[in-house]
């Protein structure tokens, strides 16, 4: 998202306005990099344009929209006429935006600067183009929509109050969107445009010094999707903002003797407090769990939700506590070549879209990920570990022996030793937390063939399996099983050192490819192995301190692929980054393994790239020196607000052991 943009965000709705409060829909075309301008729920574009003019003409911004990370709540700006220094402007207007669950609401106020009475005319161009998010991406596809027919009308307050505002309607088949857009009071007129939009009009008298307001409200009713309801304007919606953010924090501790960590994890709590996304569990029971990112991710991501449950279960167990039944279910119970699915697996992405909807693209229930599946299961032994509260436990134990069964059969356990994914042409080539094509590399930048045996997913189910015995034997009573699991983590473990460890270079291979070759790359991979457990002390010892050497540690964490390698690219997502979630899990295993100072190193770093941005760590970052950049510099592509990068402060925090 573009630093020209500031995003307002509330669960499933997000939106994003231009430093004069406009939607003018730049960043619509594939390939500006800005990403798209607009309000957003679930999955579809709810409004395209929302273009203010006074007198016929854009006004000139006098004091712009907040686009800085820190901005919260409403987006506010200050416009004048255009004029000269000789012609102070006529009248001053002061613009307010926010969003609520499926609105976009703005409180215009004209205020006239001169003492005579003056007459203003205010207009805003809105429209709708109902555009899925998945057309909105940089990757050249198209989508044909046969059949859709957008349409707009004139809403009539009636009791003769006349046009009130106007709704946007989209239909394809059976599927149906609309958009309302209303204003109090109501406009003038409703205008047609040229390209389809239309253009709310009011002709406003002020007097001497007077002022004058108008209230719009864009609500939102996405296909399926329950209507909710609207605040009465951006001031309701930033105290009811204010409360969430409030009550989701009350009762977490932060470091005093480290203001910069403890800056990082009050911006961490106030992001996740915002990209929760309402879910349903077994029973249809309301849930929230953590939506993965805006603005492409704003949906429940298996992995993303489970890592960032798991980073914030010491302070937050309710987001664990939510997670957990929402994952299961979504579990598959069957095989869907198209979904990746098999019986067991737990989801990878969910989403709600028109694209979805119709099968052209394959993630409304997308299964292809290799480690949500373990995860799951760490995060259930973990979160009854930690908090005593074995009903989750009980009640999952269905979903978390499918899950096991799963590991064990279709996953490759049995089979093959490992964990295995193959490359999926509709889908993701690569199914491990490092998902970009190519990511999965050899030293040399050779890409990986055959099936794939990712080394941190088999750090993951060394971990699931030690965990779910533990359950197996303390909660549900089943000796029998637990011992079977437990001696099938121990032999996944012997197996692991013996064929990934490459002794020449003192460190575990990124992979094993189908052929059972080592995957050389030296990569940030093996921090989740300190995390998981999987490697033996002297092992993880080793591993520990050669991730702070300088080929890996930039100064502001550890890079994804070591620098000074072929495949190295500080620019590249997934081969010489730096991600923060990746650096929370390996200062999480160094603190497992004893590597204290170690751990604090990488704490330090990350925190002193959250304070650049007042507080808030996005999803990645470029992997250039901070000896040579003082301050980092970002990846062009990274999503602003992304929960695993919001909850890492408090894995961080964890790591250093409360600070």
């Amino acid at each position: 998202m573009s630093d020209r943009h500031r995003l307002l965000v509330r669960g499933r709705t997000f939106a994003a306005v231009g430093v004069g409060g406009d939607i003018s829909g730049v960043g619509a075309v594939r390939g500006t990099g800005a990403g798209p301008d607009g309000l957003f729920v679930r999955d579809a574009r709810h409004l395209s344009r929302w273009q203010l003019t006074v007198d016929g003409v854009v006004p000139e911004v006098l004091t712009p929209v907040d686009t800085s990370p820190a901005a919260t709540g409403a987006a506010r700006c200050v416009l004048v006429p255009r004029g000269a220094r000789q012609e102070p402007p006529a009248y001053t207007v002061f613009r307010e935006q926010a969003v609520a669950e499926g609105a976009f609401l703005e409180a215009l106020r004209v205020v006239s600067n001169r003492p005579v009475p003056t007459r203003v005319t205010l207009a805003l161009t809105v429209d709708a183009d109902f555009t899925d998010q998945f057309e909105l991406r940089a990757d050249h596809r198209t989508y044909a929509k046969s059949g859709a027919v957008r349409s707009r009308r004139p809403l009539d307050g009636g009791d003769g109050e006349g046009v009130t505002g106007v709704e946007f309607t989209y239909r394809r088949g059976e599927w149906c969107s609309r958009t309302t857009v209303t204003a109090e009071p109501p406009p003038d007129g409703v205008e047609e445009t040229g390209a389809g939009a239309r253009r709310l009009v009011w002709t406003l008298e002020l007097d001497a010094h007077g002022a004058a307001q108008v209230a719009l409200s864009a609500a939102a009713h996405p296909h399926g999707a329950p209507d909710v309801p609207v605040p009465e304007g951006p001031a309701e919606a930033v105290r009811q903002l204010d409360a969430i953010e409030q009550d989701f924090a009350a009762g977490v501790t932060l470091p005093a003797g480290w203001p910069d960590l403890a800056d990082a994890c009050t911006r961490g709590l106030a992001d996740l407090a915002v990209l929760r996304v309402p879910a349903h569990g077994p029973d249809g029971e309301a849930l929230s769990v953590p939506g993965a990112g805006v603005p492409w991710f704003l949906t429940l991501l298996g992995r993303d939700a489970l890592l960032t449950s798991l980073f914030a279960l010491p302070y937050l167990p309710g987001l664990a506590a939510d997670t957990l039944p929402a994952l299961a279910a979504t579990q598959a119970t069957e095989a869907v070549e198209g979904a990746v699915a098999q019986p067991g697996k737990i989801v990878h992405e969910v989403r709600h879209g028109e694209l979805a909807h119709f099968g052209q693209v394959p993630f409304g229930r997308y299964y292809g990920s290799v480690d949500a599946t373990p995860l799951f299961l760490v995060l259930l032994g973990a979160y009854t570990e930690q908090t005593g509260d074995t009903g989750p436990a009980r009640r999952l134990a269905g979903a978390a022996r499918a899950a096991v069964g799963w590991m064990l059969d279709h996953g490759g356990l049995t089979s093959r030793g490992y964990l295995v994914y193959r490359a999926d042409e509709g889908g993701l080539a690569n199914q491990n937390w490092k998902d970009s094509p190519g990511a999965i590399c050899s030293a040399d930048g050779t890409g990986a063939t055959g099936p794939v045996m990712a080394a941190g997913a088999q750090g993951y189910a060394y971990d699931a399996l030690r965990r779910t015995a533990w359950l197996a034997r303390t909660v549900w009573d089943d000796k029998v099983y637990g011992d079977l699991l437990a001696q099938a983590a121990a032999d996944l473990r012997d197996r692991f050192q013996r064929d990934f460890w490459m002794a020449e270079q003192g460190f575990p291979a990124l992979a094993l490819d189908g052929e059972g070759r080592q995957v050389d790359a030296l990569a940030s991979d093996a921090g989740h192995l300190l995390w998981s457990g999987l490697l033996d002390k002297e092992y993880g010892e080793t591993v520990g301190r050669r991730l702070m050497e300088p080929d890996f540690f930039s100064g502001w964490g550890v890079r994804t692929v070591a620098s000074g390698q072929p495949a190295y690219h500080p620019l590249s997502y997934h081969r010489g980054s730096v991600w923060p979630h990746d650096n929370a899990l390996i200062a999480l295993g160094m603190a497992r393994y004893g590597l204290h100072d170690e751990a604090r190193t990488v704490a330090r770093g990350l925190a002193a790239a959250a304070a650049t941005a007042d507080g808030r760590l996005p999803e990645v970052l470029a992997g250039y020196d901070r000896a040579a950049h003082p301050v980092p510099v970002p990846y062009p592509h990274s999503c602003v607000l992304e929960s695993r990068s919001a909850a890492a402060p408090l894995a961080l925090l964890t790591a250093v052991g409360g600070a």
